[in-house]
This record gives structure tokens, sequence and C-alpha cells, in this order.
């Protein structure tokens, strides 16, 4: 292992097929054989790369100091850290696994190491303040959607959870919200331990003693219901703040 001719392509650290079965202590046509009977797991660019014609002659510029086979060779795989993983993975010996564990530790992870250059170092920089300010929006975004779920007065308490209805229902569709219209009302009655339906039914019936028209009676709904019990009221509006972080936040 100690004795493996760095190589290096597409600035990150590569090995031949030659070294592969090497390393593996396996024969390079059966490296060649297992990369055929398997190439659908292979994605050249991330797992190898191959190199003809003049993107060949140029590798070999740059390595003119290697003294190797391949130096003569018409076409070249170069296995990557994947590429040297997946190997492994189908090989599946002792021999294999223990070997691919140290090139990761040693072969591949110094290239990893290896000082970053001013171009290098300030893209590392850019992308860190991009996923810095991501998570500042998605934080800011919960933030807000926390701030909505404040019910300002009590006498507000249907409009403001009307404006969450809406807010809901424009991100995730009329549909799938009558479907959890449906679902908050059940979640309620597991919480509360209630029976709406039943006291919708009690509801009406009080309405119709009160001498209530006929449509008045018919418009009577459940969050009518709630309304009229604080408890409700209150268990009822945390369970559509919690829907309201999810799918608004």
């Amino acid at each position: 292992m100690s004795n493996l001719t760095v190589l290096e392509h597409q600035s990150q650290r590569v090995l031949t097929t030659q070294q592969l079965a090497e390393v593996y202590e396996t024969n390079p046509n059966n490296i060649i054989k297992n990369f055929g009977n398997n190439s659908e797991r292979f994605q050249e660019g991330r797992d190898f790369y191959r190199l003809e014609g003049e993107q060949l002659q140029e590798f070999k510029r740059q390595m003119n100091n290697v003294h190797e086979p391949w130096k003569f060779a018409s076409s070249l795989f170069l296995w990557t850290q994947r590429g040297a993983n997946r190997h492994c993975k189908i090989l599946d010996t002792d021999q294999a696994w223990q070997q691919f564990d140290i090139l990761e530790e040693t072969y591949f992870k110094v290239r990893q190491l290896k000082p970053l250059s001013v171009l290098d170092a300030l893209a590392q920089t850019v992308q860190v303040l991009q996923e810095q300010n991501a998570r500042i929006l998605q934080l800011e975004s919960t933030t807000q959607a926390i701030k909505d779920t404040i019910i300002t007065q009590p006498d507000n308490w249907r409009d403001d959870l009307n404006k969450m209805f809406n807010k809901i229902a424009l991100s995730i569709g009329d549909n799938k919200f009558r479907d959890l219209r449906t679902e908050s009302y059940k979640l309620l009655e597991q919480r509360a331990r209630v029976d709406l339906t039943r006291r919708l039914i009690n509801h009406r019936s009080r309405l119709l003693e009160q001498g209530s028209s006929k449509t008045v009676i018919e418009k009577a709904n459940k969050l009518d219901v709630i309304e009229q019990d604080t408890k409700l009221r209150e268990i009822y509006a945390q369970i559509i703040k919690e829907y309201f972080i999810k799918h608004c936040a």
C-alpha cells in the first residue's frame, strides 16, 4: 500500500485498474470483468474516468515522471474513491474490505487534507455563506409563521383562525385542506375527549328551541360548537397552529 504511485485526475486521487487489483489482491482482468457485469452500478465522472486520445496523452504528460505499464496504453480507466468502494463491495472479500479501509484513511484522505488554493478556499467560503443564508431565511420564515399563529384577542379567535386556515389552504391546496380540516376535528375529539357530532346536534336543537331560522340551524357547524367552549377553543387553536407551522413555515 505504501508503494502506491500517487495519481491525480480532476483534482482528486485515483487508481488504475492494475493498482486496484494489486491492492485488493486480485487479477486486473477480474476488476474489468466485474465492471462489465455491473456497469449500471458505476457512473462515469463519479466512480471512474476513461481516458482516451488527447485526454489520455495530456494525463501522461502530467505524469511524465511516473513509470507505469499504462504509459503505453491506448485507453486507461481511473477509479475514484467511490469507484474503489464499489469494486470492494462486488469482490466482497475480507482482504478487499480491509484494504479499502486503509485506502480510505491514507491514500484518499491525504488528498482531502491537502491545503486549499486561494480560489478553492474562496469557493468554499462562498458555499458556507450561501448555506448560512439559506438557514437564516428558513429561520426567519419559521419565526414569522410562529408569529402569525398568535391570536391577538379572545374576540378575534375566529378571525385569526380563519386567516391561518386560508394560508394553509393556499399552501397545500383546497382538496387536501378539506381532508386536513376533517382530521383536525378528529384530533380535537381525541385530545379533548369529546364527541363534536353529538355536540353539534345538541347545539342545533338549542337553536331550534330558541326559534332560530332553518337557514341558521343548517349553517351551524362544528367550529360554532368549538367557539362556545373555552377549553375546546384553546385545544383547537393549538392544533391549527401546529398545522400552520408545519405547512406554512
